[in-house]
């Protein structure tokens, strides 16, 4: 059965487990995140459809179905389940989109490695992704596109299904000409998403820096912009942006710009957090804590979230502030990325250096002021810690948008509101009113966030962190879905409009 809206991305969209009955497929364990947040879409569809990859030692004999169809709480969709060899997938990910893409999108140009990168791999690579999304699809489906190492998907789609209305969507951030044009692809790329009905991105900076890129590239011409509303413009953040584009017009074509963040599950994980056993987890990790404060940090390993940077401002102040010795605990989780990628081994290499270093020189039997944890947490767990901290300390230096910072304040309580440090190089810095602004590049801008998060008032802390849940729930995960179903069917209603009005051959 053909389906009328399709999602198209490299992870698919269950834990499938081998058990002794065979494989299971078997819902994500927690609802939040990307891939279960996008799954709610599906159900939402006449018939939806999934198009990920799945690793196989023979792409012509793959050992597995290529299409599923799954059930589960999310509704009756298909999966289709693309073949790439282990070599294919190292080419086209791990060298092309992580060592040559991801440090130009996140404005590391010295981190930048084009000489290892199989350009021809990463074009087949996109257009069997194309080419099964074009099989599942009706010819007037929604087809949507999701991250960077998918940017030549569009195009192929055209392509194939010339009457599909086509839209993409990055997580990450997308960086101005200076530092985009950089990657010797920039023309293709840029020629295949602006062959895109809509390109999406979290906040406006994001959708300017790419408004310019086509400009620089193709010549295209920003056609329409609006004042960016309110409450995607937080004042005096480095990220802000007071104008918001959303029409671009190449080749006698039109490609909306649409700028809307993804959010968190706000209810789940505030119900989370009150859940009688969160509850008393909490209450237990306060008693071990005693009159200590805890500060908490919580990001994947990589040399842009700012884990190093987190640490030493954390070293400073037990340097400066011998009589916070004892009194105060950094709780960081750094969940290791892959181990096999050069850059991210040598960051946690780093990381772990860095922590032996102060619990070493500052710790005691009774008191370590560095927990480390470089492992997954369950949600629930997270919660907790989320809940009985004292304050969040987000810091990255650069990131598309940064979900933590909302969950962390999802789980906050009346009576123990907490503060948060946040990072204005994180894309949610312009959606969070409240948070202590930091400047992860500046020694100065990190001591004083820390001075001041421990120093807060609780009469400030309450009003800060009304204004945080405020921003939170307002770009909640709710708000994004109903976000995107009404810009697809304004899309759908254009192109059919569109189509009318064409003469008859």
């Amino acid at each position: 059965m053909k389906s009328d809206l399709v999602i198209v991305y490299h992870r698919q969209p269950y834990e499938e487990v081998e058990t002794e009955e065979g494989i299971v497929y078997r819902e994500n364990s927690s609802p939040n995140g990307i891939v279960p947040t996008l799954k709610g879409f599906l159900g939402r569809a006449n018939h939806g459809a999934w198009v990920a990859w799945k690793e196989a030692e023979d792409t012509s004999n793959p050992g597995f179905e290529p299409v599923v169809e799954i059930s589960d709480s999310f509704g009756t969709y298909s999966v289709s389940r693309l073949p790439l060899t282990m070599e294919q997938v190292r080419s086209f990910y791990h060298v092309t989109s992580k060592e040559a893409f991801w440090p130009i999108l996140h404005g590391f140009k010295e981190r930048y490695n084009y000489d290892p990168v199989d350009w021809p791999t990463f074009r087949h690579v996109n257009w069997a992704f194309a080419e099964a999304a074009a099989e599942q699809a009706t010819d007037d489906a929604v087809i949507w596109v999701h991250d960077y190492n998918l940017w030549l998907v569009p195009a192929y789609l055209r392509q194939l299904k010339p009457n599909a209305t086509i839209c993409f969507y990055h997580h990450t951030p997308f960086p101005g000409p200076d530092m985009f044009n950089v990657l010797p692809w920039r023309g293709e790329i840029v020629e295949s998403l602006l062959r895109c009905d809509s390109v999406g991105f979290h906040i406006p900076r994001y959708a300017q820096n790419f408004a310019a890129v086509a400009r620089s590239l193709t010549g295209a011409r920003l056609i329409e912009d609006q004042d960016t509303p309110a409450a995607l413009s937080a004042t005096g953040v480095a990220l802000n942006d007071r104008v918001t584009p959303l029409t671009l017009e190449h080749k006698g074509a039109r490609v909306a710009i649409h700028t809307s963040p993804v959010g968190v599950n706000y209810d789940y994980i505030q119900s989370l957090a009150r859940a009688p056993d969160v509850e008393a987890r909490i209450a237990n990790i306060r008693a071990d804590l005693g009159e200590c404060k805890l500060c908490l940090s919580v990001s994947r390993t990589d040399y842009t979230k700012g884990n190093i940077e987190q640490l030493e401002a954390f070293e400073r102040l037990l340097q400066r502030r011998p009589e916070l010795r004892g009194k105060v605990r950094l709780m960081l989780v750094s969940v290791g990325a892959n181990r096999n990628m050069t850059a991210y081994a040598e960051v946690q290499e780093r990381i772990e250096t860095l922590t032996g270093r102060i619990n070493g020189s500052y710790g005691s039997l009774e008191w370590q002021p560095v927990a480390l944890i470089s492992q997954a947490i369950p949600l629930a767990q997270l919660v907790a810690y989320y809940g009985a901290a004292d304050f969040a300390s987000i810091t990255p230096l650069a990131d598309g948008l940064n979900l933590v910072a909302s969950e962390f304040c999802a789980a906050r309580r009346t009576g123990h509101p907490g503060a948060l440090i946040l990072s204005e190089f994180a894309g949610c810095a312009v959606l969070l009113e409240g948070a202590i602004p930091v400047n992860p590049f500046s020694h100065a801008s990190m001591d004083a966030a820390l001075d001041q998060a421990l120093a807060m008032s609780l009469e400030e802390q309450e009003a800060r962190m009304q204004a945080l849940q405020r921003s939170a729930r307002l770009w909640d995960i709710g708000a994004w879905t109903e976000a995107e179903m009404a810009h697809f069917e304004a899309l759908r209603d254009m192109r059919a409009k569109l189509s009318d009005a064409r003469p008859a051959a």
